[in-house]
């Protein structure tokens, strides 16, 4: 892991979020997986349940804040499908138990529902317990309001969650808080960028890394990145006679990056010629590509 900026186990970002770690640090989770818990009065909303592996930690870290909150959580609120924001789920429900002496408390759980394909991906997927989401379905607890946003891409049953009045876009792994993000599908992952840049947040609290504190200079980061990338992809097919495999392409636009990461590349490359392929820029399928001329 490269270094990365300390973040607190727990952290009170406002007088309605706090910040809990989920206890999972990696290098494709940054510090760990941020969990929040939004909200003022007794019951409130649980953004992401953290990592199964690591759900002992994080499950203790989460009581003593529901202790010293007198608080309890209302809605378990699932960004997606992956297992380090869907894991902890039934350690959370057993804990909310524990507590109430009650089955979960009457905890309700939500994500958006995935689509055929993304199940294909894995078979990860915490036994279907929860309700689905809407597009833009309102969930409110005492001092929170939270607006459902569909932002597929990173996964198709991705969703932003954003925080009325005070601007506040819990983004979830679409937008990290140090790093890019990885993606299933880089076509609709650029229209989600483009609908976060329009919602114009004030800050953004994303699923792993510290606090983004200029959304609209991220946003833009991030689709320009990829723009570039894509353009000299395209430079590249342009200015070859004959069609070239994804690995073909790394060669040209990936000289300064080791050899050992070359298959990582190959598999991003694809996913820009996925997209360009939806988008009429280019012809050909995995392993023949070519320009449209």
């Amino acid at each position: 892991m490269t270094s990365l900026t300390v973040i607190p186990l727990v952290t009170k970002l406002s007088s309605k979020v706090i910040r809990i770690l989920g206890c999972n640090p990696g290098p494709m989770t940054l510090q760990g997986t941020n969990t929040y818990l939004v909200g003022t009065g007794h019951r409130r909303v649980l953004i992401d349940s953290g990592d199964e592996d690591t759900a002992p930690q994080y499950t203790k870290l989460l009581e003593d804040v529901l202790e010293k909150e007198k608080a309890t959580i209302e809605h378990l609120i699932v960004t997606h499908w992956h297992h380090d924001h869907i894991g902890g789920i039934e350690p959370v429900q057993k804990l909310l138990a524990s507590k109430a002496q009650t089955k979960y408390q009457s905890l309700k759980i939500w994500k958006l529902p995935r689509s055929l394909a993304d199940k294909e991906n894995s078979e990860n997927d915490c036994n279907e317990q929860w309700t689905s989401l809407q597009d833009n379905q309102l969930i409110e607890v005492e001092g929170a309001k939270l607006v459902v946003k569909h932002t597929p891409g990173h996964t198709t049953d991705h969703a932003c969650l954003l925080l009325l009045n005070d601007n506040v876009l819990f983004s979830g792994d679409c937008i990290l808080g140090e790093g890019t993000t990885v993606f299933e599908d880089l076509h609709d992952y650029m229209l989600s960028l483009e609908n976060i840049l329009k919602m114009a947040p004030y800050v953004i609290y994303p699923g792993h890394g510290p606090v983004v504190e200029d959304p609209d200079s991220r946003i833009r980061q991030y689709i320009e990145h990829r723009l570039k990338r894509e353009s000299a992809i395209l430079k590249v097919l342009q200015d070859s006679k004959n069609p070239m495999t994804e690995m073909d392409i790394v060669k040209c636009i990936y000289k300064e990056t080791p050899e050992y990461l070359w298959q990582a590349a190959a598999s991003n490359v694809n996913h820009h010629l996925q997209k360009l392929l939806k988008e009429h820029k280019v012809l050909g399928e995995t392993g023949s590509w070519c320009i449209v001329t």
